[in-house]
């Protein structure tokens, strides 16, 4: 799950005037009625593969592994918090919402990843993997800030105050398995430490329901940083084997527990 830090150019904000809400997944989808693309997208996921793309631009994906695999333990006090992240999950600063607003979510991942030098987000994953979160295989999870007098946009259309979107990740979703795709922030408008808050809702979410993997892919510092660790690729499929075989169920996001998070009653 690779982070993103930049600030893309204002018309790639999104903004919403009502209060943002956590949004429940709709039912896992039946496997056997996906099209041949999302067939081959989860098997691919489910043999541990993962698609990106050569650049924004390309029309295709090629599939890749890892040796060693970088995965976030989700055990009691793994989940490794700086000071200054405990302080920004107890302040107030955002709003944090699941599957608020998905789609928004990976071309904002896109958009930050192009701004600094590239991204391996394309058109091709951006409608696939909307089309599997519209079939509950996908899932997002939001930060947002309040703000006064921002003009209607597409996302929420009229005048008036609204919400912004500062921050946000996204995975996929098989079994008791959560395979972290993307991060984003905007420091630039409210949005500093918006992706770290997050990712911190999502391994109580994740604990919360029975998940068993939260998968990394890559290794980077920053993953590293947040208590990620690598594993031997042998260890990862077995791992990941067992972790699909669970019936772990998304459910509808709470983000309402922040001072009991950073006291340690589930990091």
């Amino acid at each position: 799950m690779s982070l993103s830090f930049g600030s893309p150019e204002r018309e790639s904000v999104v903004v919403v005037r009502e209060a943002p809400v956590s949004v429940p997944a709709p039912p896992p989808a039946d496997l056997a009625g996906l099209d041949d693309e999302l067939s081959m997208l989860v098997s691919g996921y489910q043999q541990g593969y993962f698609p990106m793309a050569p650049s924004r631009r390309a029309r295709r994906v090629r599939w890749y592994t890892a040796d060693p695999r970088c995965v976030v333990p989700l055990e009691p006090g793994r989940l490794a918090l700086t000071r200054s992240l405990r302080s920004a999950v107890r302040r107030p600063k955002f709003v944090v919402t699941g599957n608020r607003a998905f789609e928004a979510v990976v071309r904002l991942c896109a958009t930050v990843r192009r701004a600094e030098g590239g991204t391996w987000i394309n058109d091709w994953i951006i409608d696939r993997y909307t089309e599997l979160h519209r079939r509950g295989l996908a899932h997002s999870v939001e930060a947002w800030v309040p703000e006064a007098g921002v003009p209607g946009s597409g996302a929420g259309g009229g005048g008036g105050g609204g919400w912004r979107l500062v921050g946000g990740l996204y995975g996929v979703h098989l079994g008791g398995s959560f395979f972290g795709e993307s991060m984003f922030s905007l420091p630039a408008h409210g949005g500093t430490d918006a992706s770290k808050v997050c990712f911190v809702h999502l391994v109580r979410h994740l604990r919360e329901q029975g998940f068993a993997l939260l998968d990394s892919q890559m290794a980077n510092h920053h993953m590293r940083s947040l208590g990620a660790v690598e594993i031997p690729a042998g260890a990862y499929l077995q791992a990941l084997g067992a972790a699909l075989l669970r019936d772990a169920r998304w459910d509808r996001l709470r983000a309402d527990r922040t001072e009991q998070a950073v006291s340690g009653a589930w990091i």
